[in-house]
């Protein structure tokens, strides 16, 4: 196959102002402006680019923004073509994350991962349409060498190793073919998150309860941690219009401490959720070890991984029994590469993948994980489902399409990251229409 020639690179900060409508809101991001790093790899194809992002909330994204920018240094200077990179992408990876200057600043974690996790993911992109697959498809597609041969295993082989991998999907392989025919037919099963923001009034949510029920959804999740009388009325507003059998998680988005953690879940057990996700510091493991030995009595799972900055701490969490629940990010950790090392790590310990997602494109991105989970990494459907928000989809070339509470499989060429070209236009920061308005009308303060 002949591949084109990379022409060039754009990096975007993209901002939206959901905080006007207290639309993402939890307990400790009270009025998140959706956003984005947005990078786009342009090639001698005028028809051909690769669309990356990592998610962000606002302030700051210009940080991550100027942090990719480092990283493309680094690329242009490695000087790859295409085909290299697509053939050794675990090296590539590794160059990428290991600038002998650049790793100080991470390394592998923060705003660097994120910056990572844009380029790569934009690379996946590109790889997916050259093959003219959605990015689902060219992953399970891929022998098991060759998905093994994309991931960088440094600081891994105590968790798994690459033969083990190799071995583990070997074992999926007679699967897939039935595996698709079930997602072509069904779809993959999703909780939603939209209905339970912290700042919506018991009117919304119960409305908001009632139309996602309509909509064929069965499980919720609902934003916890502004107070524990407060949490409990909430919580038993939403089970008083999902009934009884409806699973029901709560978020409390690290907001307490470890002990706080523990007595405030025993008080809101009575509404029986299945996990508590992210009870405290996101880095802090042997707290989350704590807190899921201490509510085990109680039937409420740890999920965390949402803010899990890499692989290595991800092979902490499910060694030490920190996580019940596995939430990867699309790009929170760096790409896809990272993210199908942490699948293999939690299915070889028997721990269920629930992605994290909602945001700008994080839907779009997990729903391509999540078949490839399905289809190629897990023997087992139960308790696995991955997060939906029902916000900014439209801001997509092609965007999410969920039915009866199921992802429906993409089957666009990509990794369904490529924004519409009004949706930059408009909301690119600060030059867009729609900010220079909101400037204008003193909804906003312009920061830079």
């Amino acid at each position: 196959m002949a591949y084109p020639t990379v022409s060039g690179f754009s990096v975007k900060d993209i901002r939206f102002p959901t905080s006007l409508e207290a639309h993402g809101s939890d307990a400790m991001h009270t009025d998140p402006d959706y956003s984005c790093a947005y990078v786009i790899v342009h090639t001698s194809d005028n028809n051909l680019s690769g669309h990356g992002l990592t998610f962000t909330t606002g302030n700051g994204t210009q940080i991550v923004v100027a942090a990719i920018n480092g990283l493309l240094r680094v690329v242009k200077e490695l000087s790859w073509d295409l085909e290299t990179i697509f053939s050794n992408f675990g090296e590539f990876w590794r160059k990428l994350t290991s600038d002998s200057q650049m790793r100080w600043l991470g390394p592998e974690k923060g705003v660097m991962h994120l910056a990572t996790g844009a380029l790569v993911n934009a690379y996946w992109d590109l790889w997916a349409k050259i093959e003219k697959k959605p990015l689902w498809k060219l992953l399970v597609d891929m022998s098991p060498e060759q998905l093994v041969s994309t991931i960088d295993w440094r600081y891994m082989s105590d968790a798994l190793t690459k033969e083990e991998a190799v071995e583990m999907l070997k074992k999926r392989i007679p699967f897939k073919e039935q595996r698709i025919e079930d997602l072509k037919q069904k779809g993959y099963p999703v909780y939603i998150t939209s209905a339970g923001w912290l700042g919506y009034s018991d009117e919304k949510v119960r409305e908001l309860c009632q139309e996602a029920l309509s909509k064929g959804f069965t499980r919720f999740k609902a934003k916890v941690g502004k107070g524990v009388e407060e949490d409990l009325h909430r919580l038993k507003v939403i089970r008083e219009e999902i009934g009884p059998d409806r699973i029901l998680m709560t978020d409390a988005n690290q907001v307490w401490d470890v002990e706080e953690a523990v007595d405030w879940m025993k008080k809101l057990a009575e509404v029986k959720p299945l996990w508590i996700e992210e009870p405290t510091s996101p880095d802090d493991i042997m707290g989350h070890a704590y807190i899921s030995e201490q509510l085990k009595p109680y039937g409420i799972g740890v999920a965390t991984g949402e803010m899990c900055q890499n692989r290595v701490m991800f092979k902490q969490f499910l060694k030490s029994g920190g996580m019940q629940f596995c939430q990867i990010d699309s790009c929170r950790l760096g790409g896809v590469n990272e993210n199908i090392a942490v699948m293999l790590m939690a299915e070889k310990l028997n721990i269920p993948v629930c992605p994290h997602a909602g945001g700008v494109g994080l839907c779009e991105m997990v729903m391509h994980l999540s078949m490839f989970y399905y289809c190629s990494i897990t023997d087992s459907m139960e308790n696995r489902f991955t997060e939906f928000a029902d916000h900014l989809h439209e801001q997509f070339v092609d965007p999410v399409v969920v039915k009866d509470g199921h992802y429906q499989l993409p089957t666009v060429p990509g990794y369904s990251t490529e924004m519409t070209e009004k949706a930059i236009e408009q909301w690119e920061y600060p030059t867009g229409s729609e900010w220079q308005k909101l400037f204008a009308a003193g909804t906003f303060k312009q920061e830079y």
